[in-house]
Formats: structure tokens, C-alpha cells, sequence
């Protein structure tokens, strides 16, 4: 298969013409008839902002996908999934043995992890999304851990001095969690051009949807042309799907086999039924991404009336400066029914705000106005 280019998989779809291209993601306004479709949780706690969670999933047709398909519970799922595997891989523009389906991104960053890492090291930044180098280290890997730089950026330079012989794998979180920050487009695609080469180089991708510059390139793109790279994806964000837990991997057939033969939990029969619906569920896409720019400029309005420093954020949440002790925040929310972000040290005193329904970021900001004032 030659594949297709992302932006014909999303005319494919109906999220082609019409509409603003927001690089990873597509937005045009929805009709009052066409939110209304999506009622907001109620307000009941503890509310949790903590997570990045789309709080408006599984849409209506992914929890009739699901339900329509209880009767294949009993059924083991690997002989279900080759449509949707055919299905990503026409949205990705790879042939269909570059894609490796997983439980969630979670267990396509701790596989990739022990089966790379073995024997040598991991080079990653600190902080960022942490289960890849967590659970590799169990297994006995050595962690080499590169600060942020001074913009908290991925210090790309540092990473690319410190590759060695010991270097299995490079892990890159692009947008980073918890900062939210984009990588220039061009150093990035260098940067993974260049050192895959020469080890491994895998890219955290979860956030990719919600990237508001226009045609920042994936990293797939590079999987394309045979590169040493793993590109990893989820249905836990835009979709809505955090809790279904799927997710998978793009990298060349040699990678994604020995990654493929490695997979401990497989999905199951409701994620791959929920994931195919999701791809032709083009209206609940959009409002996610809808949703979410309204909430991010909800709390930044917040922030900028406390005149709390915060970063442009390409994901579904914001990270900002507090100027208290994260513990210290964490509790005052929690006394209030509210769960926010965890620390990520060294960054102490700053918070990872996730976005919510209107109901739950308006209460946010009022807890944090009377927090901070």
C-alpha cells in the first residue's frame, strides 16, 4: 500500500474543505443542534482536572458500537481488529504491518521501553510523560535524564551530545506533558533524521491532535522512509476513550514486529469497536478540539487577570506558575472537591491544569482566585 496523506484521510472522513486546518487537528464551528449532542457531566466530585481526560467521551456512536457488539465478549479479539489496524493505517498513510495495536499508549511506552532499553540506557528530558523510563528502569535500565532547557524545551542539542554506544533508545514527548510546549518543526524532524541513525528514537505523540500550528509535521513521516523511529498514538484524548484503553504504534515492519510479539494485554473487543467508530465520528472530533480551545481560554483568561505566568499550551491542558508549592495546591483544591495536576519536579511551584466542561473550569477558576488572592 502507498498510503495516503493525513489531510486526504481527513477529506475522507468529512473533515476536509470548509474548515481551519489547525496542523494536528481540524475546527470549524458546530451548530447549537450539533452540541447539544454532547451534554456536559454534571457537576459531582471530586471533579477531576487532574488527568487530562476528555471529559465529553465515548460519543454516541462509539457507546453504540460498543453495546451493539456485547454478543462478541465472549470472543478473543486479535481475529476483530485487522479493520480497525486498516483503518489507522489509512489515516496514518503506512501500510498496515507498520502498526502495532496496544492497550492504551501506556503499554506501547513500557514494551518499547524493555524491549529496547535492555542492556544500556534511555536518554530522555525531565520532566515529562514518565511510564516508558519508569517501568524500563524496573527492568534494569539505565535512565539518563537531560533537563529541560531554559524555555522548557527538550534540550535537543544535550540529548544529541550524550548519545553513546550505551544509548538504545531516545524518548521525545512532542507536545511535552506536562509543559504542553511544541518543538520547532524543523530541528525536531532533524533532530529524529539524525540520531535515529544511530539508536532508537521514539515520539510520544498523544497530543498531536490538539497542535495548533499549521502543517507541523508527525514523525511518521520519517517511519515512512524506513528510519529507526516509533511513533506512538491514543484513542485516551481527543477521542475520549481514556477509560476503553487503546492505542498504537506506527514504526517500520522489522520494529513493529518485535514490538507486535511483545504486546502483554491486546486490546479488546469494545476498544477496537469504540476506536472504529471513533474514526468515523467526525462531529464528536471537532467538538473536542471545540470544546477544548474554549476551556484553555477560559483558565489563560484566569491566569492573566492573576497575572500567573503560563506556557502556549498544544494540548488539552495548561501548565502555569503558581508560585506556591504544588503539595501545598494540591491540598487547597482538594479540600475543595477538586483534583488538578501532579508535581513534576523540578518545576515545584508550577500546576498542570487539565480542561474540562465549562461547569468544571468556571469552578476552577473561582477555587484559584480565591487560592492565589
Amino acid at each position: 500500500m502507498n498510503g495516503i496523506s493525513r489531510r486526504s484521510w481527513l477529506k475522507k472522513i468529512g473533515l476536509g474543505g470548509g474548515v481551519t486546518l489547525m496542523s494536528g487537528g481540524l475546527l470549524s464551528p458546530l451548530s447549537a443542534e450539533e452540541i447539544k449532542k454532547y451534554n456536559p457531566r454534571p457537576l459531582e466530585g471530586p471533579i477531576r482536572l487532574g488527568s487530562n481526560e476528555n471529559p465529553y467521551g465515548p460519543s454516541e456512536k462509539m457507546r453504540e458500537a460498543m453495546i451493539n457488539n456485547f454478543d462478541l465478549g465472549c470472543r478473543y479479539p486479535w481475529s476483530y481488529n485487522s479493520d480497525l489496524v486498516k483503518m489507522i493505517s489509512e489515516k496514518e498513510g503506512v501500510p498496515e504491518d507498520h502498526i502495532v495495536l496496544v492497550a492504551g499508549s501506556t503499554e506501547g511506552l513500557k514494551i518499547t521501553g524493555i524491549t529496547f532499553g535492555q542492556g544500556g540506557e534511555i536518554i530522555s528530558c525531565a520532566p515529562t510523560f514518565l511510564s516508558m523510563m519508569d517501568y524500563a528502569e524496573l527492568w534494569g535500565t539505565d535512565i539518563n535524564w537531560v533537563p529541560l532547557n531554559k524555555d522548557l524545551d527538550f534540550d535537543l542539542d544535550e540529548i544529541e551530545k550524550r548519545v553513546s554506544y550505551q544509548t538504545r533508545l531516545v524518548f521525545l514527548c512532542n507536545p511535552n506533558n506536562p509543559t504542553g510546549k511544541l518543538l520547532p518543526a524543523d530541528r525536531v524532524m532533524d533532530f529524529c533524521e539524525t540520531v535515529s541513525k544511530k539508536t532508537v528514537v521514539f515520539s510520544d505523540e498523544a497530543y498531536y491532535d490538539y497542535i495548533t500550528e499549521p502543517n507541523y509535521p508527525s514523525m511518521v513521516e520519517l517511519v515512512k522512509k524506513g528510519m529507526d523511529v516509533i511513533v506512538s498514538r491514543t484513542f485516551s484524548k481527543v477521542y475520549g476513550l481514556a477509560g476503553i484503553r487503546l492505542g498504537y504504534l506506527i514504526a517500520r515492519p522489522a520494529l513493529a514486529q518485535k514490538l507486535r510479539e511483545r504486546v502483554v494485554a491486546n486490546t479488546n473487543i469494545m476498544a477496537i469497536e469504540a476506536g472504529k467508530a471513533a474514526l468515523q465520528d467526525p462531529d464528536f472530533y471537532k467538538f473536542s478540539l471545540e470544546k477544548t480551545t474554549e476551556a484553555k481560554n477560559a483558565i489563560i483568561q484566569t491566569l492573566e487577570e492573576l497575572k500567573r505566568p503560563y506556557l502556549d499550551s498544544h494540548a488539552n491542558f495548561v501548565f502555569f506558575q503558581s508560585g506556591k508549592d504544588i503539595k501545598e495546591l494540591n491540598k487547597a483544591f482538594a479540600d475543595r472537591g477538586m483534583i488538578i495536576g501532579r508535581p513534576f519536579p523540578p518545576l515545584n511551584d508550577w500546576c498542570r491544569i487539565s480542561t474540562g466542561t465549562p461547569e468544571e473550569v468556571a469552578l476552577f477558576n473561582k477555587h484559584l482566585k480565591e487560592i492565589l488572592t
